[in-house]
């Protein structure tokens, strides 16, 4: 059964209204994107950063309502970062009656024997990180890698990609790895940071901090993070407007030579090279919370 035919909006829920909020945008996430099947055992990828708390603890709540049945494996990743103490995390999956695994791997060493003293170890650290988690699905017969990336996740990358490496590209739902062998879902793609912050405040996760990276800037993605903050002050829902954007793409109007090369079939002056239909994509209005003081963790 496709998620596409199951009910996902219409579970009754009884959660606070962050819950609610969020319940209802990871569901929306599920049926748009069709993101979860019957059948399917997904790992859950732990940083013991709020939002990948979130995305457990939301999963396991739609696991409960959903129309079709599917499986939660938590796997959390032991990267030897020097004072790691992963003891929190395990205890909160043990509360939750989780189904988990630790991983332990020395990507510490590695990462800072390859990386200059000064730079930042994101992009090395997360390939490293790809590669154990892919491994590991295939070893405990996942059939789809859940992350926990959100809404601003995407529209920073989305940023980020078009003003520092040339071209259009955010972060999508749904990916299936280069060589077809494993599945990626980001089912908080439409969740705001800010409410995600305030939920993780309600719950009370154990958030486990990144002592490989968190001293270091990330520069250009605090930027874009800055810039969106002030875009929002002045122009109120322009992440949701942007949001929107990216799920509503006119190839017809880029300069992509490839695209222009293919025939566009056009049956409207407004579907032109649209790749899905404008009514399905109609902005709708995500719920955010107030605004929280600056913190939190990555996933």
């Amino acid at each position: 059964m496709s998620s596409l035919d199951a009910p996902w909006r219409t579970a009754p829920l009884r959660e606070t209204s962050t819950e609610r909020a969020l319940m209802r945008e990871l569901g929306r996430a599920v049926a748009d994107f069709d993101l979860i099947r019957e059948g399917d055992r997904i790992m859950v990828a732990m940083s013991g950063g709020k939002d990948s708390y979130a995305l457990y603890t939301l999963l396991s709540k739609l696991a409960q309502r959903a129309p079709v049945r599917f499986e939660l494996i938590a796997v959390h990743l032991d990267q030897g970062h020097p004072g790691y103490d992963g003891r929190p995390l395990e205890a909160w999956l043990q509360r939750a009656n989780a189904r988990y695994h630790i991983l332990r791997e020395d990507t510490y060493s590695v990462v800072t024997d390859k990386i200059p003293e000064g730079k930042t170890y994101c992009s090395l650290c997360s390939r490293l990180r790809r590669g154990i988690l892919y491994r590991a699905a295939d070893e405990l017969g996942c059939t789809k890698i859940a992350l926990g990336h959100h809404r601003d996740d995407a529209l920073e990358t989305l940023l980020l990609n078009l003003f520092f490496a040339g071209k259009l590209a955010a972060m999508p739902a749904h990916l299936t790895s280069n060589d077809s062998a494993h599945i990626v879902i980001r089912p908080l793609i439409f969740c705001a940071e800010a409410t995600l912050e305030v939920y993780a405040r309600e719950q009370g996760f154990p958030i486990l901090p990144c002592n490989l990276c968190g001293s270091q800037s990330q520069a250009q993605r605090r930027q874009m993070k800055e810039m969106l903050s002030r875009m929002e002050a002045q122009h109120p829902n322009v992440r949701h407007s942007m949001l929107a954007a990216i799920g509503n793409v006119n190839p017809a109007h880029l300069l992509d030579r490839a695209l222009a090369a293919q025939p566009h079939h056009v049956s409207s002056p407004d579907e032109a090279g649209s790749l899905v239909s404008p009514t399905r994509l109609r902005p709708r209005r995500v719920a955010d919370a107030p605004s929280p003081d600056a913190g939190g963790e990555p996933r």
